[in-house]
């Protein structure tokens, strides 16, 4: 018998769940899902930019955006690409400033409770 792992928290059933989704579209539309993995990675690598650089600016926008998967996920890139709890907080500043109430609302609640958890995980 398999043993299916368990989500020890609301953030890592979130990965696990978008991991899922993306794993059931990229079967039934694997050209589509091939091309967009393909941007995705082409946007995300090294250059001027650092990846920390731009999984913050992703953070930001989905944020503004009010994208919770997306949160999860360029919150877990943050932390992956080394970003500090504070590079993290200022990013959420900024994005506050630009997209007032609803942005800071998800930032003060999603992204720090991803924070606390995706750093438990790791321990």
């Amino acid at each position: 018998m398999e043993h299916i792992h368990e989500p020890r928290n609301s953030t890592e059933a979130a990965l696990l769940e978008f991991k899922s989704g993306i794993g059931t579209f990229t079967q039934k539309m694997p050209e589509i899902a091939h091309h967009y993995n393909a941007f995705t990675e082409a946007c995300f690598k090294e250059g001027k930019l650092s990846q920390k650089q731009k999984h913050l600016i992703a953070l930001g926008i989905s944020i503004q955006s009010q994208d919770e998967y997306c949160m999860v996920y360029h919150t877990k890139g943050c932390l992956d690409q080394g970003a500090s709890e504070e590079e993290i907080l200022e990013a959420i500043g900024v994005t506050a400033a630009f997209g007032g109430g609803a942005a800071m609302s998800q930032a003060v609640t999603l992204v720090q409770e991803c924070i606390t958890e995706l750093n438990q995980l790791k321990q």
